[in-house]
């Protein structure tokens, strides 16, 4: 049992310090995170620290990684998100509108699949606003 624990400690120490927290801002996480996850079963997989922990062990870390992420996201205030939302999108290439319209439909798996349907809810509502307020307010600095 202690050796399971140090073990995910440790791939939630690699994969925080090494993949995660170079990233600029919580939607750059919560984005790269839902990457990891493979559509047709579910589990995380990340290949680089696949060649030093079990497969099983990885995606229980990055399942639970992946629903903090979610979770402290939601708690930051909605102007908070606004700015890292702004921030994620201005990275992406191409235009900020079409960045933006390619976030609402990428953020569909955002949302870790343990998340309470409420907290679903809640993202999805503020997702809607806030990418509504940055299209409004990207035309109107045109």
């Amino acid at each position: 049992m202690l050796d399971h624990l140090q073990t995910h400690r440790q791939i939630l120490f690699d994969f925080s310090a090494n993949y995660l927290e170079p990233l600029p801002g919580a939607f750059s996480r919560l984005a790269y995170l839902a990457e990891l996850r493979n559509p047709a079963t579910g589990r995380y997989v990340h290949e680089r620290l696949a060649t030093v922990y079990a497969p099983e062990q990885i995606d229980q870390v990055l399942a639970r990684c992946h629903e903090e992420v979610f979770e402290r996201l939601l708690e930051t205030s909605l102007a908070a998100q606004q700015n890292d939302l702004r921030l994620y999108l201005g990275a992406l290439d191409g235009s900020f509108d079409a960045n933006v319209q390619r976030c609402r439909t990428a953020s569909l798996n955002w949302v870790p699949a343990a998340a309470p349907s409420y907290l679903n809810e809640l993202f999805c509502s503020n997702l809607n606003a806030l990418t509504a307020i940055l299209l409004d307010s990207n035309s109107k600095v045109r």
